[in-house]
């Protein structure tokens, strides 16, 4: 590791490190990439603020989407055919045909290094049927989510970690990334990074910088996500003056425990289990009289919904429903959903063997991020140029938008976009760049204003505590960008999201130090979660329709004429959120299928 430690212009000493390539982020996303470029010769370095395997990819429960056929008939086409009708036509299809169809290599790709998929009686992996997924372009339900119990977000995060070391890929662990370092042509050239545990301040400079930091989750109040999901890479690019894509769309899982918002996988009822309102009654077979309870995640979250405001929830205060699961029986439970029986049992004191758990749809999932084409190159999107890239710059993940998931997530697709497109970055970085290539010196002062920054943040003396202001902002955003949007409530959300931007000026820091100094961290963490948050909420009042996760009740129908495009959402210092748009890919990449014309969804 070629480090050299710079004295700087402030009371901060800067050590500085050159590699090929840099990732921030350990989760799936980020290893697949590491793992990839270190393979192919290129020394990478993987920075991430927690250690890698307590990434919140390993809270993913249900399982990873591709058509292997182990348990019924399927095809990559129907799944491709799923996910374009689950991103309610907002999904570039280029992006989704690629994802579809290497989802059957990536899979045994993933078996190959070990993950311990359960497996069928004849040895093959073990496949359930998931919310979304049918045969057939949309008649039957398929059994397509190849699963490791229901742990196998921990399984595939812990395989790709020892991968990784396999090939001597270097960890940066509890480094926290502050800014891009970007030159004056627009390129990125690296990365600024403060190190929790010495309180050093490292500059990274690298051929390329892949953003692999997750979602924002955390800019709600009740959510699935960890609480180091705050939207780190969203930030960092908004702060570059680069633009985020369609963030307003920000999918509910149907089944958060309540009141606590831990997940309980779809898995749950593509085992079989079911719905039920404070009568008893299945509804979801009047809201998806085929698909029922494995409808897609923002039908069912809509349809919960729906039946606690017409006064039919469950409990003292009719705000929640029950998910039943204790028909299945204790072996199958213990066999396929270990994990979320003892979820249960914690965080809703039930047995699932003997009682229903009580849910209410959480925030679980970013459909938007940094704009990205299908080999993971970030986008800067001009009006000539829809597609011009960032030059030094990528992103995977739920940290990226490369516009698979569209307005609305499919089940299990949130695992495979990150080892596909890990593993498609990795592919263009042993095609673009060369192992050890001479790299030009950074520009003169690189990363001096996120030092500016830091310190500015790490002495702030106002009168506003930082949790405070995160609480406000968690509160706005839950109550006015929630499951259904209105014109009046998004307004007032704006609102109120500018006084909390505003109040981030008397916010106040009191740990000055720089070793583990939590307090600092999270104030950080707070500038990160608003620039995804503004450009939300800013997004979503800017959409005049109804489509995926995107529901308003003052536009009730989707509006392709007008708005089958992609929000882009720039985010200044000030907070001002600018609006922009590109289209969406109507094309395919091969001629083994066909585009997908738009038409309504139904389940």
């Amino acid at each position: 590791m070629n480090a050299i430690t710079m004295p700087s212009t402030r009371a901060y000493d800067i050590i500085d490190h050159t590699y090929d390539v840099v990732v921030v982020g350990a989760g799936g996303s980020g290893l697949r990439a590491t793992l990839g470029m270190g393979a192919v010769g290129l020394k990478t370095a993987c920075i991430t603020k927690v250690f890698p395997t307590r990434s919140h990819t390993v809270a993913a429960q249900g399982g990873i989407g591709a058509a292997l056929g182990n348990m019924g008939p399927d095809d990559w086409r129907w799944h491709m055919y799923d996910t374009v009708k689950g991103s309610d036509w907002l999904g570039d299809q280029d992006a989704i045909e690629y994802m579809c169809r290497e989802a059957i290599p990536a899979v045994y790709e993933l078996e190959h290094f070990g993950v311990p998929f359960s497996r069928t009686e004849d040895g093959r992996i073990y496949q359930r049927p998931f919310g979304g997924h049918m045969q057939d372009y949309g008649k039957t339900p398929a059994m397509r989510a190849c699963a490791a119990a229901d742990r196998t977000g921990h399984a595939i995060l812990h395989t790709l970690y020892q991968q990784s070391l396999k090939h001597e890929c270097e960890f940066f662990v509890e480094y926290f990334a502050l800014d891009l370092i970007m030159d004056e042509d627009g390129a990125c050239r690296g990365v600024m990074a403060w190190c929790l545990e010495d309180g050093t301040i490292h500059r990274f400079r690298a051929q390329t910088v892949v953003l692999a930091t997750g979602g924002y989750g955390r800019a709600y109040l009740s959510c699935t996500s960890a609480h180091t999901c705050t939207g780190d890479g969203g930030g960092m690019v908004l702060r570059a003056g680069l633009p985020c894509q369609d963030m307003e769309f920000v999918q509910f899982h149907p089944t958060g425990i309540f009141p606590a918002g831990c997940l309980i996988t779809e898995g749950a009822r593509g085992e079989g289990g079911y719905l039920t309102n404070s009568e008893g009654e299945r509804f979801m077979e009047r809201y998806a009289p085929t698909a029922k309870d494995l409808a897609s995640r923002d039908v069912v979250s809509r349809s919960m919904t729906l039946e606690i405001n017409a006064g039919r929830g469950c409990g003292p205060n009719k705000d929640h429903i029950m998910l039943h699961l204790e028909h299945l029986g204790a072996d199958l439970l213990h066999e396929r959903l270990p994990g979320i029986s003892e979820t249960a049992k914690v965080f809703a004191g039930v047995d699932v063997t003997k009682a229903p758990i009580p849910v209410l749809p959480t925030v679980h999932y970013n459909m938007g991020g940094v704009p990205t084409n299908y080999h993971g190159e970030a986008l800067r999107p001009t009006p000539d140029n829809p597609d011009a890239t960032v030059r030094g710059l990528m992103a995977v993940g739920e940290a990226a938008c490369v516009s698979v998931h569209g307005a609305n997530r499919l089940g299990t697709n949130s695992l495979l976009d990150l080892v596909v497109f890990g593993r498609a970055a990795a592919h263009r970085a042993a095609e673009t760049l060369k192992p050890g290539a001479s790299q030009a010196p950074l520009p003169p002062r690189a990363g001096e204003g996120s030092l500016d920054r830091l310190d500015r943040t790490r002495h702030a003396s106002g009168g506003t505590k930082v949790a405070e202001l995160r609480d406000r902002m968690q509160r706005d955003m839950q109550s006015h960008a929630a499951v259904f949007r209105t014109a009046d409530s998004l307004r007032d959300g704006v609102a109120k999201m500018r006084a909390v931007w505003d109040g981030m000026s008397d916010m106040s820091v009191s740990d000055r130090g720089m070793i583990w100094n939590s307090d600092l961290v999270e104030a950080l963490e707070l500038q990160n979660l608003m620039g995804n948050a503004m450009t939300t909420i800013v997004g979503a009042e800017a959409r005049t329709e109804s489509r995926g996760a995107q529901a308003r009740d003052d536009y009730p129908e989707r509006d392709d004429e007008n708005w089958m495009k992609h929000t882009l959402a720039w985010c200044n210092d000030a907070g001002d959120v600018t609006l922009g748009y590109r289209p969406v890919k109507m094309q395919t990449l091969t001629n083994e299928v066909s585009v997908f014309p738009p038409k309504k969804r139904v389940y």
